[in-house]
């Protein structure tokens, strides 16, 4: 059996517990929200005018992350899997939609093993790593919320004006 106890967290072999993997994705989440700003920010000058849309290295750019989004992803699920002594195969089914959501869920709750597995010894979770994990942990379903909460509420605000605008057509017909 190999030891992994000490090993870098960006290579698939060994070991990652629910904290490490959660930690880990929260740091994938602020990168990608921060290339995410840098880009909403940085990048529309590249276009030469706004009907024609994104330049081809924009597009380049932004592939290159979101490929290296989706390797980070794969690494961090097949570490979580060999912290159950599972294989690192089952992390393929992260493609098939409805299942990857439940085998999200599994990862986050299901408890690893406490002593050497097949994949080695349990790796110890930094703290920055725990920091990281229930900052993941708070901010991602607060990033669900709003995402349904924003276009909810933008919705009644258009409402409202109009409703306000019909109100106040209504009273100048009247006078």
């Amino acid at each position: 059996m190999n030891s992994y106890s000490n090993d870098s967290a960006l290579n698939a072999a060994g070991r990652f517990g629910r904290l490490s993997y959660l930690g880990w994705n929260g740091l994938l989440l602020l990168a990608v929200m921060t290339l995410g700003i840098l880009s909403a920010i940085l990048l529309p000058g590249f276009a030469p005018e706004p009907s024609q849309g994104m330049s081809i290295f924009p597009m380049l750019l932004l592939g290159i992350v979101y490929i290296a989004m989706i390797y980070f992803s794969f690494i961090f699920v097949i570490r979580r899997l060999h912290d159950l002594n599972k294989s690192g195969w089952l992390s393929l089914l992260m493609l098939i939609p409805l299942i990857n959501l439940c085998l999200a869920v599994y990862l986050t709750f299901a408890k690893g093993d406490e002593h050497e597995n097949h994949f080695g010894l349990p790796r110890t979770t930094k703290t920055w790593e725990k920091v990281l994990a229930w900052f993941y942990v708070l901010i991602f379903p607060l990033g669900i919320l709003a995402a349904i909460a924003v276009p909810s509420y933008q919705d009644y605000v258009q409402r409202a004006h109009a409703a306000q605008m019909e109100i106040q057509q209504q009273t100048e017909q009247n006078n």
